[in-house]
């Protein structure tokens, strides 16, 4: 209970601090919203006029005040669930915006990051293994190769070449002409459109996974219970399954919660360059335009997934390991 009570306090710690960041990172950055809206309108090269910009942040409902008040106010929305009006979307609020892009991201993210973790835990497994062998080095100068690499570059080259040089997937958007819904034709748009996208993902993101695993499982496999396990006759794959990559495993269950928590954030500049109708587009939409409550709900969402990820990490980890539970009680 003492693991656990801890592990609770720092979580709420946390979570208020996050809050807190989440309120005064936006407003640190110049520009007013209002304005922004105004010369949308207006036209970039047309004169300001204060009361439009006065009536447009009536309009939007933009913070004003002192910023202690805006504070007090944000926490009392933020209790109630109001998170405002999106000012990229209006009149739209924040909640209806993020809904529609939610699912997108998460059938992309969730199922890139579980390939890429069942893919890159046995590959490493693997590779740790039977290492020095042909297949290690492979595995090993590949990894090191591909994590050079960004998924965003990619994107751009599966895009080129795959989008438009052979026009075999489309080139933007999650779908074309079918009814959104659990129906054939939609499924169909829906995944070739996730396509290329995904393929730019699943191509880096198993990297960490891989050297991670190989890196820990070959320090394990040098302890006096892999030898001990050896000496007692156990078959090679019982050792490696049961001793070697069960224990090498444990600091991987905390990455990959924190990839899951994470998954909120989508992937910002791989959305972007697909035009996917995602949270990581929205982000960047929000960020250019100054959209305070939508930028404002998709980092806390991002933030508080990665916390809620963690604590569940922590105490998935007490249960695998109880040496952690020793450790801190």
């Amino acid at each position: 209970m003492t693991y656990v009570a801890r592990k609770f306090g720092f979580f709420i710690a946390t979570l208020w601090a996050v809050v807190t960041l989440n309120f005064l990172i936006p407003r640190l950055q110049p520009g007013d919203p209002a304005e922004i809206m105004v010369k949308r309108l207006a036209g970039k090269d047309a004169a300001l006029d204060p009361a439009q910009v006065k009536a447009m942040r009536a309009m939007l409902g933009a913070p004003d005040g002192s910023l202690w008040n805006q504070y007090v106010t944000y926490l009392g929305e933020l209790v109630h669930g109001n998170f405002g009006l999106s000012y990229t979307y209006y009149p739209y609020s924040v909640t209806e915006v993020i809904g529609q892009a939610f699912w997108w991201t998460v059938v992309l993210v969730v199922f890139t990051q579980v390939v890429s973790f069942v893919v890159g835990v046995v590959l490493g497994a693997y590779a740790a293994w039977r290492r020095n062998s042909r297949l290690d080095s492979v595995v090993t100068l590949g990894s090191t190769f591909l994590g050079t690499l960004q998924p965003f570059w990619i994107g751009l080259l599966l895009l080129y070449v795959f989008g438009y040089t052979v026009g075999w997937f489309p080139t933007s958007g999650g779908y074309e002409e079918a009814t959104p819904g659990f129906n054939w034709p939609f499924i169909q748009e829906a995944v070739s459109h996730s396509f290329l996208p995904a393929l730019a993902l699943l191509i880096v993101t198993p990297i960490g996974w891989i050297l991670g695993m190989r890196n820990t499982m070959i320090m394990n496999l040098g302890e006096d219970y892999i030898r001990l396990a050896k000496a007692k006759g156990l078959p090679d794959r019982h050792v490696a399954l049961k001793y070697a990559a069960r224990n090498a495993l444990l600091p991987s269950v905390t990455g990959f919660a924190l990839a899951l928590g994470g998954v909120l954030g989508g992937a910002i500049l791989v959305e972007t360059v697909f035009d996917y109708p995602g949270l990581g587009r929205l982000m960047g939409e929000a960020v250019e335009n100054k959209d305070y409550p939508l930028l404002q709900t998709l980092m806390l969402l991002t933030t508080a997934g990665v916390l809620v990820a963690n604590l569940a990490a922590d105490l998935l980890y007490g249960v695998l390991d109880p040496r952690a539970r020793r450790a801190e009680g």
